[in-house]
C-alpha cells in the first residue's frame, strides 16, 4: 500500500506536470521538432504565450500551453487558458443562422431587411437587395468602417443604424471587401427571429452540447474565471502587457474568448460535417453551404511567391478558403488588440489545429500553421518563421523609412494661421459623432469617443500632431481647415475621416 507521504509527493508531482504542460495526461508531440521550432519561434516573434490543440480523425491527439500568460509572471499558458479568438467567431455566427436555415426560419437568399426592417445601407438599392448570403461573405460594397465600434461607445444596435452614412467604396457584389460591421447584422437576425439574444442563442445551441464550458461572448465574464491570458502589445519597440480591451459591441463579428481545448471540439464539428459525439447539431448540407466558395479573393504576389501550390483563395460564410499543396483549407484568422488567432482544417484529411496567442503584431500562428500542414500534407521543409520574420522585418524598415521622410517634409519655422483658442470647439461626423477640441496647458486636448484623448503638438501651418494616452494608439496627424470666412471649418483626421465644426 502507498504511504500518505508518498501519495502526497505523487500528487504534487503530477500538479507540477499539469502545470507545465497545461495537461493531466502529458502528451507526446504530433511529430518531432515540432515543440522545439514553436518555442524558438516564439522567442523570434516575441510572443509572451501560446496554445495549440491539433484534431485528427475526430480525436485530439496534442493540447499544449507554451510560454506565460502575463510577461513577467511565472503562471504557465495551459490547454485551458482563455484568449480572445476574435474574428473566428464570425464561422460560428454563420453556423447559428445555419441552424436557423435548418428550422425554416432563415433563408440564406432573403432580403436582411425581412428580418431588420430598418436596416439601412447608404445606397438604397443595395439596402433592398441585400441577403444574408451577402453580409456572410464580404459584398455588400462596403469598406471596414471599423471605427464606428473600435472603442466606441455605442452598442450593436447604434452601430447597425449609423453605418447606413457609410459611402460604397466598390459596387454591390463586384469586390471582396472584409466587413465586420455585416457580421453584427448578421448576429442581430437571431433575436429578430428567436428572441433570444445571439450571446444566448450561441452559448445554448453551440456551446453548451459541444462542452465549451470556458467559452464566452463577453470580457465581462472574464473577472470571474481562472486562467485567462493577458494581451500584449508592441509599444516602443516593446513587448507589453495591456489591459483586455472591450469589445462587446462587435458581438457576433468577433467577441468570442474561448481555449483551444474548448475549440478543438469545434473543430471536430466542422470536420464531422455537423455532427458531435453521434449528434447532429448542424445539417451537412448547411456546412457544405459555410465551406463553399461565395466571394472570389485575388492571390496577391506575395501569397504566390510564398506558396507557389496555392491556385486560389476564396471566402465563403464565415471562413476563409484556399488550397495548399493539392488539398483544400478551411480556415480564418483573428486579431483583436493584444491577441491573435488562426483556426484551420483540411477536410479531406480529417486534420485541424487551432492557434491562440497573447500578443497581436505578430505572423508567428502563420509559421506554426504551415509546418503542420507540411508535416500532414507532404510538403518540403521550410522554416516558415524565418522567411515570414524576415519580410516583417524589411516592412518595418520600409514603414520607419517612410516616417522619417515624412519628418524631412515637415516644413520648419511654421506657425497655426488662427489663435489656439480659434481651433477650440466641437467636430461633427455623422457617421462617428462628435470629437471635441480643446486649449490645456497652452496646447490643443483632443477627445473622440471615450479612448482617444490626446495633446497635439504642432506640425506645421494648420496640422498637428495627436499623441494618445493611450500609448497602443500612437499618434495621429488632424489638419483643420479654413473656410472663406477665414475661421475653422473642417478638422481632417489623417487615414480616418473629416468633422464638420460645429456653429
Amino acid at each position: 500500500m502507498m504511504s500518505r507521504t508518498h501519495s502526497m509527493t505523487v500528487i504534487v508531482v503530477l500538479a507540477l506536470l499539469i502545470a507545465v504542460t497545461g495537461n493531466a495526461l502529458a502528451q507526446t508531440e504530433p511529430f518531432a521538432g515540432l515543440n522545439d521550432y514553436i518555442i524558438k519561434a516564439m522567442k523570434d516573434w516575441e510572443t509572451p504565450g501560446l496554445a495549440l490543440a491539433v484534431v485528427r480523425n475526430d480525436s485530439v491527439i496534442f493540447m499544449k500551453g507554451y510560454g506565460v500568460k502575463k510577461m513577467g509572471e511565472s503562471a504557465p499558458v495551459t490547454p485551458r487558458t482563455i484568449f480572445a479568438i476574435a474574428s473566428t467567431t464570425k464561422a460560428m455566427t454563420a453556423a447559428c443562422l445555419g441552424m436557423l436555415v435548418d428550422s425554416s426560419k432563415v433563408r440564406w437568399d432573403d432580403p436582411v431587411t425581412n428580418y431588420l426592417p430598418w436596416f439601412q445601407l447608404y445606397d438604397p438599392y443595395v439596402t433592398r437587395e441585400l441577403t444574408v448570403r451577402d453580409i456572410l461573405c464580404h459584398r455588400s460594397g462596403l469598406e471596414s468602417g471599423d471605427n464606428l465600434w473600435y472603442f466606441s461607445p455605442y452598442s450593436r444596435e447604434e452601430v447597425l443604424h449609423r453605418v447606413r452614412f457609410l459611402k460604397p467604396a466598390w459596387s454591390f457584389r463586384s469586390h471582396y471587401g472584409y466587413q465586420n460591421i455585416m457580421f453584427v447584422a448578421a448576429g442581430q437576425i437571431i433575436p429578430a427571429v428567436t428572441k433570444m439574444t445571439w450571446d444566448d442563442f450561441i452559448a445554448q445551441r453551440l456551446f453548451a452540447p459541444l462542452g465549451m464550458t470556458r467559452t464566452n461572448t463577453s470580457v465581462r465574464y472574464l473577472a470571474g474565471m481562472d486562467d485567462v491570458a493577458t494581451p500584449h502589445e508592441k509599444i516602443d519597440d516593446k513587448m507589453q502587457p495591456m489591459v483586455w480591451p472591450n469589445f462587446d459591441n462587435v458581438g457576433s463579428a468577433g467577441a468570442v474568448n474561448s481555449c483551444v481545448q474548448d475549440m478543438a471540439q469545434w473543430v471536430r464539428l466542422n470536420l464531422n460535417g455537423g455532427v458531435y459525439n453521434g449528434k447532429r447539431l448542424i445539417s451537412a448540407d448547411v456546412i457544405k453551404e459555410m465551406q463553399t466558395p461565395q466571394t472570389i479573393i485575388r492571390l496577391d504576389s506575395l501569397d504566390q511567391a510564398l506558396r507557389p501550390s496555392n491556385h486560389f483563395v476564396a471566402y465563403g460564410f464565415g471562413w476563409t478558403l484556399r488550397d495548399y499543396l493539392g488539398r483544400k483549407l478551411v480556415q480564418h484568422d483573428g486579431a483583436l488588440d493584444g491577441m491573435r488567432a488562426r483556426v484551420v482544417f483540411v477536410p479531406e484529411e480529417k486534420l485541424g489545429f487551432v492557434i491562440l496567442m497573447n500578443s497581436q503584431n505578430t505572423n508567428l500562428h502563420s509559421s506554426i500553421a504551415y509546418r503542420i500542414l507540411d508535416h500532414y500534407l507532404g510538403g518540403p521543409p521550410r522554416d516558415w518563421s524565418a522567411e515570414l520574420l524576415k519580410i516583417v522585418k524589411e516592412q518595418e524598415a520600409k514603414d520607419k523609412a517612410e516616417e522619417k521622410k515624412t519628418i524631412e517634409a515637415r516644413v520648419k519655422d511654421t506657425k497655426p494661421s488662427l489663435a489656439l483658442e480659434e481651433y477650440a470647439g466641437t467636430y461633427d461626423n455623422e457617421m462617428y459623432g462628435p470629437a471635441t477640441v480643446k486649449v490645456e496647458n497652452g496646447k490643443l486636448a483632443v477627445q473622440f469617443y471615450p479612448t482617444y484623448v490626446g495633446e497635439a503638438d504642432h506640425w506645421h501651418y494648420d496640422t498637428f500632431q495627436v499623441h494618445w494616452k493611450d500609448r497602443s494608439l500612437d499618434k495621429d496627424m488632424i489638419t483643420f481647415v479654413l473656410g472663406t470666412d477665414g475661421k475653422v471649418a473642417e478638422l481632417r483626421w489623417q487615414g480616418f475621416t473629416t468633422f464638420k465644426k460645429a456653429k
